[in-house]
């Protein structure tokens, strides 16, 4: 019951970050940052570890120090999962995470200085098939653009993603991604609107600082999905002040109301009245806990009583429609001849997710990718 995306996406080139294509026809990819310390390798092995489980396609670790980059060198080798290294003014940790096999180079090469340092990290990059990405912000730029602009606009952000563009243009490098990210909703949009129009490479879209979990989700769905549904945009990160799992979580709910992804399941819950014939909102709450290891796309509709419950059933993988005592089940939109008693529903509906996952052919468990 998976309906294809509607969003004509924009074209770009297709660089890859260690095994993941980011671009051209690639799914978007999903990414986050780790919070512990850098040089705590066990700590953030174990956190990237956690994000790989939820999902997260790529994952950007900070290595501001030498001591970091040490630290770097072990954690990569306990990982799966792509590494962007997020490094700023110090030209010599960029060369050394790349000798210790980082998968992207995240780096202004405006903000490292001289040209030749610069030319030593394009080349390194090169030579070792790393590609960069220019992380523009907007509480960052330059001094000289904040003055001739006075306050950060979506032309002053262009402005100085494309002077780190044209140092990278004219050391004939290609492989890049480009970030315009700000905390303003109007802002972030506006300069990747812009941008897309100017580069044919690939676009990481975030909303910088969103805020908290619940306020920066709402702030990222709506600025994120603004340029999705648009065909703007080739990865993404939702930037929460939450655990970087949340993250992850987010970003897939973004993309799944867009129908551009989906991993896991997609729960079609109505919000509960009193018509509801049994607990509905315990009820999907429980189910999403219990559920929470399966990636497998699956829609099901849990829903309170009989005025939306057939119609949503009938375009649900597996669907429930509550009436008294017991309720109605429905299997590929066609009413089953069983009832589930409505005191058991959560073990009962759990079993048949389980059920039907594990008859699942195995190509369309992981990640059903609409584009």
């Amino acid at each position: 019951m998976h309906h294809t995306s509607p969003i004509i996406r924009r074209k770009s080139t297709q660089i890859m970050v260690g095994n993941v294509p980011v671009g051209g026809d690639a799914p978007i990819a999903v990414q986050s940052m780790t919070n512990t310390r850098t040089t705590d390798v066990d700590a953030t092995v174990k956190q990237i570890k956690a994000l790989e489980d939820v999902g997260a396609d790529i994952v950007r670790v900070s290595v501001p120090t030498m001591d970091a980059a040490e630290a770097f060198k072990l954690i990569k080798q306990q990982v799966n999962v792509p590494l962007v290294a997020d490094i700023h003014f110090d030209y010599r940790i960029a060369l050394k995470v790349a000798e210790y096999g980082v998968d992207c180079l995240r780096i202004n090469p405006g903000n490292i200085g001289r040209e030749d340092r610069i030319r030593a990290v394009v080349d390194c990059a090169r030579d070792k098939n790393i590609p960069i990405r220019i992380g523009v912000n907007g509480g960052s730029l330059e001094r000289d653009i904040q003055e001739k602009y006075g306050e950060p606009t979506a032309e002053a952000l262009l402005e100085s993603a494309m002077r780190h563009v044209d140092i990278l243009d004219r050391l004939n490098f290609d492989q890049f991604k480009v970030s315009v990210k700000a905390s303003d909703v109007f802002l972030a949009v506006g300069a990747y609107r812009l941008l897309a129009k100017q580069i044919v490479q690939p676009l990481h879209l975030g909303i910088t600082e969103a805020g908290g979990l619940r306020s920066g989700s709402v702030k990222s769905a709506v600025g994120l999905g603004m340029l999705l549904a648009e065909g703007i945009g080739d990865t993404l990160r939702v930037s929460l002040a939450a655990d970087p799992i949340e993250e992850i979580k987010v970003a897939y709910d973004i993309l799944k109301s867009l129908r551009i992804r989906s991993r896991g399941i997609n729960f079609i819950a109505c919000p509960s009245c009193s018509r509801q014939e049994f607990d509905v909102i315990n009820t999907v709450n429980a189910l999403e806990q219990r559920l929470e290891d399966v990636s497998t796309a699956l829609d099901v509709s849990i829903i309170g009583c009989v005025v939306n419950g057939p119609g949503e059933a009938l375009i649900s993988d597996l669907g429930i429609t509550g009436s008294s005592n017991r309720s109605g089940y429905y299997e590929d939109g066609v009413r089953q001849k069983e009832r589930f008693d409505n005191d058991n529903l959560v073990d009962l509906l759990e079993a048949k997710i389980r059920a039907r996952i594990s008859t699942m052919d195995p190509s369309k468990k992981i990640d059903i990718l609409n584009r």
